[in-house]
């Protein structure tokens, strides 16, 4: 049996019709940026977070630039982020002019760990960047309590993480701004790149929006030294007929995690821990295995395609050489990065290639 690590067939046949409709509407309408649909969709999904405002833009990572720029945060300044995550989210800080520091995550979680935090502050430190890796919520309570009391912004990085709650409440709450992806890949996922910010703050939503649209608050006035990140209307048009069924594709996530978490048995093997706290929406089920390579090999030889998340720690890539961090800094983010294998799980994934990649895995060695 063939089970690919994601497709995206059996989403786009449900949904066909709703998405070809919103593709004519803008096609119709021949208005194409900061349009109808864009308004539509950032009042949608502004209040399915829970959130006052957001802001569309052209991608995550521009998402957590325009709320750091928004936010004042620039050269001399340094923020907080896990040693454990996808590049983007570093790289959102450096653009933003500031220096990245690291903190270590749990190794149970893969999140930032709460207790590793205030050891990295220091004068110039100016917010923290917590990520809800996996689409697993970060422990935000003692991640409050840390920037109140050292008066530090949060920034959440919320890009694999759309509907996720902490204690009930949704993520990308609890943060000064909180930026979103909305890449193919995503479980709200755009047809090309997206990407959003949402806040509580009118300040902030306007400086995001003003930032992202070449620094200028009304046509030909410029008020910022900005850049062109804007939601287009045909994304914000696909993703307005997306969103209505996440939760619904998001539960269906859950079930195939809890299939995996209740039949995955072999000792080999470190499955996800779920705190008490979290209700995860699954972007990724992460496994840990000492022999992560010959899992692999042994999983690909069956026909189950996995991924790697991810194979090389930020403070060891080529991009932050000048931190000048070597091998055994931050070893718990190193131990993850040799372990780690993400297993096949999308909306749509049938019974039997559940039971399949259960079997195989067991049957490992």
């Amino acid at each position: 049996m063939e089970v690919p690590f994601v497709t995206f067939r059996p989403m786009e046949k449900e949904l066909d019709k709703e998405l070809r409709a919103s593709f004519e509407t803008v096609y119709t309408n021949s208005w194409y940026i900061e349009g109808k649909e864009d308004e539509k969709f950032e009042k949608a999904f502004a209040s399915y977070i829970g959130t006052d405002y957001c802001v569309g833009c052209g991608n995550g990572l521009d998402a957590l630039v325009l709320a750091l720029k928004a936010l004042g945060i620039g050269p001399d300044d340094e923020v907080i982020v896990p040693s454990n995550t996808y590049i983007a989210t570093a790289l959102a800080v450096t653009y933003a002019g500031a220096k990245v520091v690291f903190a270590e995550p749990d190794i149970r979680t893969y999140n930032i760990d709460p207790s590793r935090i205030e050891a990295v502050i220091t004068d110039r430190t100016k917010a923290i960047m917590p990520v809800h890796l996996y689409g697993q919520p970060c422990d935000m309570d003692p991640i409050m309590d840390i920037a109140s009391r050292h008066e530090l912004y949060v920034v959440e990085d919320c890009a694999q993480a759309h509907g996720a709650t902490y204690k009930g409440r949704k993520i990308g709450t609890f943060g000064a701004a909180s930026g979103f992806s909305f890449y193919p890949g995503k479980n709200l996922g755009a047809l090309g790149d997206a990407g959003a910010t949402v806040t509580n703050d009118k300040d902030i939503a306007d400086k995001v929006r003003a930032y992202g649209n070449y620094g200028s608050d009304y046509k030909y006035h410029h008020i910022y030294k900005g850049n062109n990140s804007r939601l287009d209307e045909l994304q914000a048009a696909f993703l307005s007929a997306k969103l209505p069924h996440l939760d619904r594709m998001n539960e269906e996530r859950k079930k195939i995690a809890g299939r995996y978490l209740d039949g995955l048995n072999n000792p080999l093997i470190t499955l996800p821990y779920v705190a008490d706290y979290a209700d995860p929406v699954w972007h990724i089920f992460a496994v840990r295995c000492d022999r992560r390579d010959e899992l692999k090999a042994f999983l690909d030889e069956a026909g189950i395609r996995t991924n790697q998340h991810y194979p090389i720690p930020m403070h060891l890539q080529g991009a932050y050489a000048d931190l000048g961090f070597r091998e055994g800094d931050f070893p718990i983010a190193e131990e993850i990065s040799r372990t780690e294998l993400s297993l096949p799980l999308f909306y749509g994934m049938t019974d039997d290639q559940i039971d399949y990649v259960i079997d195989r895995i067991n049957e490992f060695n």
